[in-house]
């Protein structure tokens, strides 16, 4: 199927992210196509990841050549038709049907940036073949979990923290270039921008997780408190893991919060980057809010944000923004995010 790079980047994106096509559209149309092909090629790569009917050495197989595409190291065409067939949605089909054509657009954007998106596409595809490796035997009657938090802390970097230094490295080459900013303050706090964000899908994933096998909490935690990752799979250990659960709610608030301190050390006539930036956090933390409250390891318990909140969220971003005393405290560590007053 084809289309125009406008349709790639407007109509296609709309429908494989919904909330991520808020944050694309309030960008500046100076870094909006180069953030949304990159998201684009990433959902490529992880839906390949995810088509767990294909073999594990296929899709391997697949995501190697498909960073090889991306990278410019080979020309050849990529056919993904066998991998679009197993999607259960018309949208995740249409995407990687058109695998040539993201090619094709990332071919027009200067070299600079072609090589931003190069780099964040190459960590988080080492995410995503690293994670293929580490659960390959995994199954809900041998649940394999990671060892320790600082394979944690490596899988969000790869997969998201990433995803913050790209943004910031873009932004600063297209939207603030000469403002006098402290760019490895930039950098950390992205960084942890991304890894918050990544931690509270953890979290938030982790029933479903469990019974295709992964625990992202790592054993040596779990050890401690008696628990083996396949005592999860049973929602009467609620109380038992809660409090560990708790510290990485903390730990992802405490990310989120350094992402805030990003997005306010953001020049303020960036408005729209500010809001892009907001939305997401704010998002967030009304999740973190929800998962502090019920059994977390419930399966049929689908902790959400509904989509009247998300409109209250940018809503009220947008009608504080002039005030920066106001809008710098939407956000407070340990609060519950302000939306409904």
């Amino acid at each position: 199927m084809s289309g125009t790079p406008n349709d790639l980047l407007t109509h296609l994106l709309r429908h494989v992210s919904r909330s991520f096509y808020l944050t694309v559209r309030v960008l500046p149309r100076a870094i909006r196509p180069q953030i949304g092909l990159a998201y684009l090629l990433a959902r490529m790569t992880d839906t390949i990841a995810d088509t767990h009917i294909v073999p594990l050495a296929d899709r391997l197989m697949t995501l190697q050549l498909l960073k090889g595409r991306i990278l410019g190291s080979n020309s050849a065409p990529l056919d993904l038709s066998e991998f679009a067939r197993h999607q259960g949605s018309s949208a995740e089909w249409m995407l990687l049907e058109r695998v040539e054509e993201a090619f094709r657009v990332l071919d027009t954007f200067s070299p600079g940036d072609q090589e931003h998106i190069r780099n964040v596409l190459t960590t988080i595809t080492s995410g995503q073949e690293l994670d293929l490796n580490r659960f390959a035997s995994a199954s809900r009657q041998a649940v394999v979990s990671l060892d320790t938090d600082q394979e944690l802390d490596d899988y969000t970097y790869r997969v998201a923290g990433c995803v913050g230094e790209f943004w910031t490295k873009l932004c600063r080459a297209h939207l603030f270039a000469d403002a006098n900013l402290e760019d490895e303050f930039l950098l950390r706090h992205g960084i942890r921008f991304g890894k918050g964000l990544q931690l509270v899908n953890i979290l938030r994933d982790l029933p479903l997780d469990l019974r295709q096998g992964r625990c992202y909490l790592p054993n040596d935690r779990l050890w401690a408190i008696g628990l083996t990752p396949s005592d999860l799979l049973h929602p009467a250990n609620d109380h038992r893991v809660r409090p560990l659960y708790d510290s990485y709610l903390a730990q992802a608030e405490e990310h989120l919060s350094a992402g805030w301190r990003y997005t306010n050390g953001l020049p303020r006539s960036q408005m729209r980057i500010r809001l892009a930036c907001a939305w997401p956090i704010l998002i967030g933390a009304q999740t973190l809010e929800k998962l502090r409250v019920g059994n977390v390891l419930a399966p049929e318990l689908r902790t959400k944000v509904a989509r009247s909140d998300v409109y209250r969220i940018v809503a009220r971003t947008v009608f504080w923004y002039p005030s920066q005393s106001r809008s710098e405290r939407l956000f407070v560590p340990g609060l519950r995010p302000q939306i409904d007053s």
